[in-house]
């Protein structure tokens, strides 16, 4: 697929088919990840893919119990995914790859400008989603507040040093009418002042 074309049918699905999803499709589509950027190749980007029926389980529950609960007259997002996918990234690979000599600056770790470990993480993810379309697949964001991240880093065995960024869903999409609704692309129009030229002007 040519990428204008992917992008051009890059939306967030909330609602999936009971198709089961190729494990060899998911392969690649988070192998994807080894082509994101990373600063000084930290490589701090860490992904939980869960898919077995205990697993998802594991997820709605959690996720019905807080950030993911739907409402009435909303498609069951999480429940009907057959993938979710945890964006995580370690903080720790990044300050021990700058304190090497080939990245100290005046004999110091950088201060970071901004947390990279997160930056590099959302390139991740966003090569997710593509990933996921360039399949025939469609996907969803959502956020995980902390305590929600807490419960399922206890669940899932989640290391204490790493950070669950975000969480995406994949599958074969369906019509989620209720979620479009009422989320923001539906609420908000979109912005015409994003990109500047040359110089920034209000």
């Amino acid at each position: 697929m040519e990428f204008q074309e992917l992008l051009s049918k890059r939306r967030m699905v909330r609602h999936y088919a009971p198709q089961p999803v190729p494990r060899e499709a998911v392969e690649r589509i988070v192998a994807s990840v080894r082509r994101a950027p990373s600063a000084g190749y930290s490589q701090g980007q860490r992904l939980l893919v869960v898919m077995e029926d205990e697993g998802r389980a594991a997820v709605v529950r959690i996720a019905t119990a807080g950030w993911g609960a739907g409402g009435k007259g909303l498609e069951p997002w999480m429940e009907s995914a057959p993938v979710h996918v945890f964006v995580c990234t370690r903080e720790a690979d990044y300050h021990e790859r700058y304190t090497q000599s080939d990245k100290l600056l005046d004999g110091e770790e950088i201060e970071w400008p901004v947390p990279f470990w997160h930056v590099d993480a959302g390139a991740a993810l966003m090569l997710i989603l593509l990933a996921a379309i360039d399949e025939g697949l469609a996907a969803g964001l959502t956020g995980v507040p902390l305590e929600t991240a807490r419960e399922l880093a206890r669940a899932f065995g989640i290391p204490e040093d790493v950070t669950i960024v975000a969480h995406l869903t994949i599958g074969v999409p369906a019509p989620d009418p209720g979620w479009s609704s009422v989320t923001s692309r539906a609420t908000r129009p979109r912005r015409t002042d994003s990109v500047h030229w040359e110089r920034w002007v209000t």
